[in-house]
């Protein structure tokens, strides 16, 4: 008879799915995420649970030969080397639908943010300028603007909805599949990247890093945003070329809520 599986978690996740594990396996929660403390840890791993930090490669892997699962605690799968484990027998799960809504109002939120100054105002007050802030910090209306939708999936879709309920923004989009009956239901319409971006007064990012994506977002593709267009990513910090970015925000030709970063 087989003993209990001992499941690695990588980083902690919600006490009730915690509470539902430790009544199946015996769990180990490795406190961070640098390699050398997975490394130590990954030989005893009939699974593991990793979150949007650390990484499952090929040295993590050959350090677990009873590894039979790992799960992605999220959507992407960039931090898995899903080959080796495909090589090693080993699944690779993932929880498609777990983050949507919560990932679709943070970028919404940032949305806001950018578009009212909140976190500027912010600032100002606590360093007792606010009323110079009162003067100088203008903010504008979502209301009405286009909505470009770079990555059309469950994520982007939940964003259009967002958008079109509450501020009647018309919703351009790109993806690589037509998505025909999402745009239908939204409203949206399906057009390339290039012309998305020259029509669009919020751009924002729903994409998975892949080799096609790294920087698809780069120095030309910020030169076509119009004066005062903003950029939001929520997806991964690597589709953004940081650099490039950094110049156009220093430019002040337009602004950005960011919630991933390339490092």
């Amino acid at each position: 008879m087989m003993g209990r599986p001992h499941v690695l978690l990588v980083e902690a996740i919600h006490p009730d799915a915690l509470a539902w594990l430790r009544e199946r396996a015996d769990v180990v929660i490795a406190g961070d995420y640098r390699e050398e403390t997975l490394l130590k840890l990954a030989p005893g791993a009939d699974a593991i649970v990793i979150r949007a930090n650390g990484k499952v490669d090929e040295r993590l892997l050959a350090h677990a030969p009873r590894l039979r699962v790992v799960a992605r605690h999220g959507v992407g799968l960039d931090n898995i080397d899903i080959e080796g484990c495909s090589r090693q027998g080993v699944w690779v799960v993932h929880t498609p639908l777990a983050n949507v809504e919560a990932v679709a109002e943070h970028a919404v939120g940032l949305m806001l943010a950018v578009a009212k100054g909140i976190a500027r105002s912010d600032r100002a007050v606590r360093q007792g300028e606010f009323t110079a802030a009162r003067r100088d910090i203008v903010g504008e209306e979502l209301e009405g603007k286009t909505l470009g939708i770079v990555g059309f999936g469950r994520i982007g879709q939940r964003v259009a909805a967002i958008c079109r309920a509450a501020f009647a923004m018309p919703v351009l989009f790109t993806d690589v599949l037509s998505q025909i009956e999402a745009a239908a239901r939204l409203e949206a319409e399906r057009v390339p990247l290039d012309e998305l971006l020259v029509r669009s007064g919020v751009v924002s990012l729903h994409l998975p890093l892949t080799p096609a994506t790294r920087h698809l977002i780069d120095a030309a593709a910020l030169a076509r945003l119009h004066p005062g267009a903003i950029l939001v990513n929520t997806s991964r910090g690597a589709v953004v070329d940081e650099q490039a970015l950094g110049e156009a925000l220093r430019t002040g030709s337009i602004s950005a809520g960011l919630d991933v970063f390339e490092e």
